[in-house]
């Protein structure tokens, strides 16, 4: 039988959301899906309130609120032990920021279904359009010198060897098959480590074009000097990703092509971060302090704020 919404439980992980964004994220996802929960990472009540106090939450969508940030990993674990615990055979992992388009899920699962007969299946993925700049963001197949980025035709489906966590449809079998999700990596690469894991395993990681998604990423879009733009962002949040990226290089599913790649790749975004983005010293200070720090295997939550 064909896969249907009823098959499908999302689940949003949010962090001090837009109060006014979360509520649309949530009214287009609660419509394509079974079931939506929502699992608050330890937001902090403002004004002696939580968010939701003051948000338009969806009949029907449940709030989760831990009593810690458990990070990304954990948060994606407990939304597949969530998606168990309601019998379903797909968990959707949803960011704060992430809209669906009408339809989006639908694609999804006829994809997922199709993919499936050929065989073993990681996740099948949107199409996403970031929120500021317009773009449709590609596809992505590993390479050498740089990977290769292309988009799906319209109608059809890609072989990926990545695909962002946010509008991903994993079938919960892949992550008995691949593993769950690195919780010691807390928040960024945590997608890119599982896909690493997925494709070594076998699974199938598909990019759909008919289902599309708005997401935005980076915290400030600055435009480089010549016309161009680069996203940034900020010290913490460079210090966690170059951390974490410098942690795969050495990793035994992380693909030989990729760190090939990326290690050159990281030395520019260090140049880059440090000629073009304020605050340009902390920015370099937060990316070298990050690539000691995995090189070291160092993992878990950010360290406090330094300046």
């Amino acid at each position: 039988m064909p896969s249907t919404a009823a098959d499908v439980v999302a689940v949003a992980v949010t962090y001090r959301p837009d109060e006014e964004a979360i509520v649309e994220v949530l009214e287009r996802a609660a419509a394509q899906v079974g079931a939506l929960v929502v699992l608050d990472n330890d937001s902090p009540e403002v004004d002696g309130a939580h968010w939701s106090s003051r948000a338009v939450i969806p009949a029907g969508v449940e709030l989760q609120r831990e009593p810690r940030n458990l990070g990304l990993g954990a948060a994606y674990n407990r939304a597949a032990a969530i998606a168990r615990e309601r019998g379903a055979r797909f968990v959707m992992l949803l960011d704060q920021d992430s809209l669906l388009e009408p339809d989006c899920v639908d694609a999804l699962l006829r994809h997922a279904d199709q993919r499936s007969a050929r065989g073993p299946l990681g996740a099948v993925g949107p199409t996403f359009v970031d929120g500021r700049s317009g773009k449709r963001a590609p596809f992505v197949r590993f390479g050498f010198p740089l990977n290769r980025k292309f988009h799906a035709p319209p109608g059809g489906d890609v072989d990926v060897d990545f695909l962002i966590s946010s509008g991903s449809l994993i079938p919960l079998t892949a992550l008995e098959v691949a593993g769950g999700f690195d919780e010691g990596l807390f928040i960024d690469s945590v997608d890119m480590e599982w896909c690493f894991r997925a494709r070594a395993a076998g699974l199938q990681l598909v990019g759909v074009a008919d289902a599309r998604m708005l997401h935005t990423i980076g915290d400030e879009l600055v435009r480089l000097p010549g016309g161009g733009t680069m996203f940034v962002h900020s010290p913490l949040r460079l210090y966690m990703m170059t951390r974490n990226r410098v942690a795969l290089w050495r990793r035994s599913a992380t693909p030989r092509t990729w760190t090939a790649q990326d290690v050159p790749r990281m030395l520019f975004k260090l140049g880059r971060m440090t000629a073009f983005a304020a605050p340009r010293i902390r920015n370099a200070k937060a990316m070298l302090r990050g690539a000691r720090d995995g090189w070291r295997g160092k993992q878990g939550p950010p360290p406090p704020s330094r300046r």
